[in-house]
């Protein structure tokens, strides 16, 4: 498991990938128009040595930066791109304000769209 670590005159602090993760999934979720979390597929440029994939959210710590990609499924009659950016915000600025580390990149993936329950009147 990764960590980011600060050195500081009182002591070290150590921050996890999970931690990270953890605060930029709740954060995507807080978004109205967002389902849920969900798992995303590799983009084109993938380096399958760089990331560990088959999560809803992925966490990058590189030269004192954190790259962040997320998966989420997306509530029907949502605004694609107003949502994304929402989320990538929220992320952002969570992700920064709790820990004090910079956010590089928030990458957004819509893994699918999710239609409302339509509940039936029970068959007399």
């Amino acid at each position: 498991m990764d960590r980011s670590k600060e050195r500081h005159t009182t002591g070290s602090l150590q921050i996890s990938q999970d931690v990270l993760a953890t605060i930029a999934g709740i954060s995507a979720q807080e978004i109205d128009g967002v389902g849920a979390l969900a798992q995303h597929s590799p983009g084109i440029g993938h380096n399958p040595l760089k990331k560990q994939r088959g999560r809803s959210v992925d966490v990058i710590i590189s030269d004192g930066s954190v790259e962040i990609d997320i998966g989420i499924t997306l509530k029907y009659g949502a605004k694609i791109s107003e949502v994304c950016t929402a989320v990538q915000k929220t992320v952002k600025d969570n992700v920064q304000t709790m820990t004090g580390m910079a956010v590089s990149k928030v990458n957004v993936f819509v893994a699918r769209i999710v239609f409302p329950v339509v509940e039936r009147a029970p068959e007399r």
